[in-house]
């Protein structure tokens, strides 16, 4: 299947080339063709999947088949959870649009002033990507007219539900015309999903895409053992010293240690910055796109704000702490290896996180090579065992080429010790994060 048999308008196929989209994802392949013959839809799919096109470029078809509304306000309006989601899909909206006439986007959300959003609010659009606070906040002055909605888009539902947004996205529903298009979006259909959709939609058709949680092939899987957190910036400061880096993402798991590393690698003379919850937009922003121009070369940040970075030239991620979720480890290391290049990703862990690392191997299917740094090896666990043979090279492990061990995929690790006793008593789970 390509996106020609969609028979979309040839605007958007012209926009469609020069992107160099050319095969729609399992989630456009389905969800496009429903959405074109005006049904109401509730789709489960996972962040990355290609959801906005999913819903954006159906969206902008029909505009172009509808007869023209007189007023003003948005014809497709997006509520998304977040300040960086919302950039987002304007920016893909902007893209999927470029050769329609007139066709203009607004974005609205939090932590930046009102001034500049107010001037664009008062101008002539037909796209509006909001956050829901802020939303509220337009709408309770009068600045926002949604008379003229006929796609109501709910993109990451479950978030926003679990963000308190409840009653101003049902408010914000409210105000929208009873005959609009409602698309609602969400990684998972719990309940509280499928309340909401009682309430917002008629009839809709379900799709539910399985989350892939495999690991792209171009993707190197590095991991290291370390005995705390100083082990850990030693072995950074290694691999920063002897390894070729393009642009590389540290995640961290706390704002003081983006900061402070940002600030340490910074002197050591790097071209290094932090991105972290504690910024305000303004300064997000001016920071992605510092990262984008090669102004940053090593960019420190934690879960919180590293979601929508798209930046090609990210050669490594490199995780200074595990994420709380194995889920969120591959998305971390889905920043790099984009557009077909290869990737390296370098994780660090204490042994009282072996058993992260299995649930990692096991819901990636991958097997994990554990490396070592002559000179700045992990100090030996007290009761470390390998089974049958006191080297690493039973069956329980394979040698590499690098000399590291190799966890078996599919969660078949054999932990060094029995339970937790012994080896490093560094803290980065629980409540020291």
């Amino acid at each position: 299947m390509s996106f020609s048999d969609f028979n979309l308008a040839p605007p958007i196929m012209t926009s469609l080339t020069e992107i160099g989209y050319q095969k729609p994802t399992p989630i456009q392949a389905l969800a496009i063709p429903k959405i074109l013959s005006g049904l109401d839809l509730i789709a489960s799919a996972q962040t990355g999947t290609g959801k906005t096109a999913a819903f954006m470029l159906p969206a902008l078809h029909q505009l172009t088949t509808l007869p023209k509304t007189k007023g003003k306000g948005p014809q497709i309006l997006v509520l998304v959870p977040t300040r960086e989601l919302a950039i987002q899909v304007a920016t893909e909206a902007k893209k999927f649009g470029k050769h329609l006439p007139h066709l203009k986007t607004v974005c609205v959300y939090g932590g930046v002033p009102y001034p500049p959003q107010i001037k664009s609010l008062h101008q002539p659009y037909d796209i509006l990507v909001a956050t829901p606070g802020r939303l509220i906040d337009h709408m309770d002055e009068g600045r926002i007219n949604l008379s003229r909605v006929k796609f109501l888009v709910l993109d990451e539902a479950d978030r926003m539900l679990d963000m308190g947004f409840i009653a101003p996205v049902e408010k914000i529903a409210a105000a929208t015309p009873k005959d609009r298009q409602t698309l609602l979006f969400s990684a998972t259909l719990d309940q509280k999903i499928l309340k909401i959709s009682k309430k917002m939609q008629n009839q809709p058709f379900e799709i539910k895409i399985e989350p892939d949680h495999t690991v792209k092939g171009n993707i190197e899987q590095r991991f290291y053992f370390a005995d705390g957190m100083g082990h850990k910036l030693r072995l950074l400061d290694h691999i920063l010293a002897n390894t070729p880096i393009d642009q590389a993402i540290i995640f961290t798991s706390t704002k003081r240690q983006a900061n402070e590393i940002a600030l340490q690698l910074h002197e050591k003379g790097h071209r290094s910055g932090a991105l972290h919850g504690n910024m305000n937009q303004r300064q997000r922003t001016r920071t992605i796109d510092r990262l984008r121009r090669g102004q940053i070369q090593i960019l420190v940040a934690t879960d919180v704000a590293a979601r929508g970075i798209d930046v090609a030239s990210l050669s490594h991620v490199i995780n200074l702490d595990l994420p709380y979720q194995e889920e969120d480890y591959v998305h971390r290391i889905g920043r790099t290896g984009r557009a077909g290049a290869s990737g390296v990703a370098i994780t660090f862990a204490s042994y009282a996180e072996e058993s992260m690392i299995t649930k990692i191997s096991k819901m990636t299917g991958s097997s994990i090579n554990i490396h070592t740094i002559e000179g700045l090896e992990p100090k030996p666990k007290a009761d470390r065992k390998f089974g049958r043979s006191q080297k690493p090279n039973g069956s329980s492990f394979d040698n590499d080429r690098r000399g590291g061990r190799r966890f078996p995929s599919k969660g078949k690790f054999k932990p060094f010790g029995k339970g937790r006793s012994g080896g490093s008593k560094a803290r980065f789970g629980g409540k020291s994060r």
